[in-house]
């Protein structure tokens, strides 16, 4: 059988390689000879074999090269999929898990094994739900725009923010999901949005003047509130004005030295600038004017403050400084500031004097006691007066005592110590009074009466002697002349006697005058310590306005109105007492003016609701009927104030059938009535006397308290019979 001849194959790069490797080529071809040509085929198909065999093995290793690449582009694949910082989520159509990289089991809690087959919506907010599923469903159809935001809220853990973005795969079936936390931008996006609200806020309710310029042209290009409230321009006007055109500086060429200044130097302040408004009204201003960048544009923000007010406290403030000066110069009272020392173990040692008055030197006669210690002025003063300084300085409770001062001869004084400065201050007032003559006078006093007394019982032993030896005369008397003689001569003697008692009897009298002089002059001086304590509160609030670092217009304010409580303090309180002890206005204008004022005053104080209603015919009254109504009023509405928890007074006087009836109703609590007058160990001391006063010009009082209804007090005073009924 003949063999057909074999058709050559195209010699392609793999071929060529393969027969390169086998090392020979194809067999000739010999004509001529049949069995040389057999050879020849099979030689030629021998080789064709092996170089298929060589191409195979080729091939092979190509393919195992091939696959040991994508082996390791796979394992790269796995690596970033894995470990990428991006949640990567496979879903199905219906929202289910199918796979996820270890980001995104990490964000959503769970470990990948568990997050498979679950529902992607569980994890979704309840209200980004619905906006979740409207998402999946465009991906699916093709027509999602690829990307939302939702809140995930995750098993104790605090709510995220994500950003989704997905991709639909080749078969349509699944979508990758990437899975962003952007909880941090979230916050930050608030924050910048929150410091842009504050900055707002604050550009637009702040009490200073804040003008913006545009570096280059000089020009405002914008202004808060409180600045078109100070120059009285609008805002429209104000924008696009040079500072000069509105009365900031005085001309041109001063703005362009501002703004040269400025430039150097990126701040400039101007003090006591004087700022002309719309309307003519001339302020003095304080102008701060700064030069940053803002988003790379330059800008100039000037802040601008109105020191009018402030100039004028500042004025006010050294009008009061040299009233404090006088009033601590001419005081009678010695006056001083201390200092407590410590030594290196924080523990106190001494004291240093800080401050004295003239009369300090007076008092006590301690010369150049200024920036020295007590010990080194007065060395064996008593511990008591240490201590007690200490304890004033710890707890800031002021006392007031008198005692010796042995170590400056024996002199006594009387003391009120208190602390100056705030809870962490060690400095301490004293203002004292030397009462070594008044100690004098009281043991002179009390030697007088023990004197009046002893001379007292010897002029009653006496009288008695001289009565029973006047009744023995008596009955002599017509016995013998001379015996009458002798008595009257004895008489005579005791005349002389009682004479000489009864001028010891002045003196004596006159003394315990002396005596209820000073007393009186002990209460006026507690008034004056009352009100000097006060006007020394005063004192120090004004050298803390003086020395202390003023933060603003507002603290200098805030420090000049509690210095004005303190003055309005202290003249009610003089007001107070002189309307205790007796008001002016009872003798000048009557009884119903001085209980309208008293219960005014009261109101106020007490916040008690008070409804006075009067007959005028009350005026008839003398004047001790009208004072006892006063005083029984008075009394009667401070119970109520202190004890009954009344919100609301009913006080009213009308005519009765020849008399005035007063009566005081209250809504507070009610209180046994018997019980509180039968009392033997009374304290309701203040309803014993309302009833006294009211029987001493002739009449009645009944109260009538129950629980619910309040209390009610009846009086009723009958009218002068000399008088005519009204």
């Amino acid at each position: 059988m003949k063999r057909k001849p074999t058709t050559a194959i195209a010699a392609t790069p793999l071929r060529r390689r393969a027969e390169a490797r086998l090392g020979g080529g194809a067999g000739r071809n010999h004509a001529g000879n049949g069995e040389a040509r057999s050879a020849a085929d099979t030689q030629r198909l021998l080789h064709e074999l092996q170089v298929h065999q060589v191409e195979l093995e080729m091939q092979n290793e190509e393919l195992q090269q091939a696959r040991d690449e994508m082996e390791a582009g796979l394992e790269k694949y796995s690596d970033l999929y894995d470990f990428a910082p991006v949640g990567y989520l496979t879903l199905s159509r219906e929202g289910v898990i199918r796979e996820a990289n270890l980001a995104g089991a990490g964000l959503l809690g769970q470990v990948r094994s568990v997050l498979a087959r679950q529902s992607f919506r569980a994890f979704v907010s309840p209200a980004d739900r619905p906006g979740f599923d409207v998402f999946l469903q465009q991906v699916f159809a093709h027509t999602a725009r690829g990307e939302c935001e939702i809140k995930l809220l995750l098993a104790g853990r605090h709510p995220v923010d994500v950003r989704l973005r997905a991709n639909l795969s080749a078969t349509g079936q699944s979508c990758q999901l990437a899975v962003t936390d952007i909880t941090a931008q979230k916050l930050a996006a608030n924050k910048v949005r929150v410091s842009e609200i504050r900055f707002r806020r604050l550009f637009e309710t702040s009490h200073d003047g804040i003008l913006l310029l545009d570096p280059g042209t000089r020009k405002i290009t914008d202004a808060n509130p409180f600045m078109t409230k100070l120059l009285g321009y609008p805002h429209g006007q104000l924008v696009g004005k040079e500072l000069f055109e509105i009365g900031l500086l005085k001309d041109e060429a001063a703005s362009q030295a501002m703004f040269q200044k400025l430039t150097r130097k990126h701040e400039v302040r101007y003090e006591d600038l004087p700022l002309e408004s719309r309307g003519g009204r001339h302020q003095e201003v304080e102008v701060v004017a700064n030069l940053y960048e803002e988003n790379g544009h330059a800008v100039i923000q000037c802040n601008i403050r109105d020191i009018t007010a402030r100039k004028q406290a500042e004025k006010a403030l050294r009008l009061s400084e040299e009233r404090y000066r006088t009033l601590f110069k001419s005081m009678d009272e010695g006056f001083c500031i201390i200092e407590m020392i410590f030594n290196r173990h924080e523990k106190p040692v001494d004291w240093r004097f800080l401050e004295v008055n003239p009369s300090f030197e007076k008092q006590n006669g301690l010369q150049d006691a200024t920036g020295k210690r007590m010990s080194e002025l007065a060395s064996g003063l008593e511990p008591y007066w240490y201590e007690t300084y200490g304890q004033v300085a710890r707890t800031g409770k002021p006392v007031r005592f008198v005692n010796e001062a042995k170590a400056l001869g024996g002199r006594w004084f009387d003391l009120y110590a208190f602390r100056v400065g705030g809870p962490d201050s060690r400095k301490v007032a004293i203002i004292f009074t030397n009462i070594t003559e008044r100690k004098r006078s009281e043991e002179a006093l009390r030697t007088a009466r023990f004197q009046l007394a002893q001379h007292a019982a010897q002029l009653e032993c006496l009288v008695d002697k001289r009565t029973a030896e006047l009744t023995v005369t008596n009955q002599r008397l017509e016995a013998s002349l001379s015996s009458v003689r002798k008595s009257r001569e004895e008489n005579h003697g005791l005349l002389l006697d009682s004479q000489l008692m009864q001028k010891k009897l002045r003196q004596v009298t006159h003394q315990v005058l002396t005596a209820q002089e000073e007393e009186r002059k002990k209460i006026s001086r507690e008034l004056h310590d009352e009100v000097v304590q006060m006007l020394v509160g005063i004192n120090v609030e004004l050298s803390a306005l003086v020395h202390g670092n003023l933060a603003g217009v507002r603290h200098l304010k805030d420090k000049i109105a509690h210095t004005q409580r303190l003055v309005e303090k202290s003249v009610d309180s003089v007001h107070r007492f002189a309307r205790e002890l007796r008001p002016a206005v009872l003798d000048d204008l009557g009884l119903i003016p001085a209980l309208h004022a008293y219960c005014h005053s009261l109101a106020h104080r007490k916040k008690i609701k008070i409804k006075l209603t009067a007959f005028s015919g009350v005026e008839a009254l003398g004047d001790d009927k009208r004072t006892v109504l006063f005083r029984v009023a008075q009394e009667a509405l401070t119970n109520i104030a202190r004890h009954a928890r009344a919100s609301r007074v009913i006080l009213s006087i009308r005519k009765h059938p020849g008399a005035i009836r007063m009566e005081i109703a209250d809504n507070g609590k009610s209180f046994p009535v018997k019980q509180v007058f039968l009392a033997k160990s009374n304290k309701r001391l203040g309803l014993i006397g309302m009833k006294e006063r009211v029987e001493m010009v002739g009449g009645s009082m009944t109260i009538e308290s129950a629980p619910g209804k309040g209390t009610t007090i009846h009086v009723t005073i009958p009218f002068n019979q000399d008088k005519t009924n009204p």
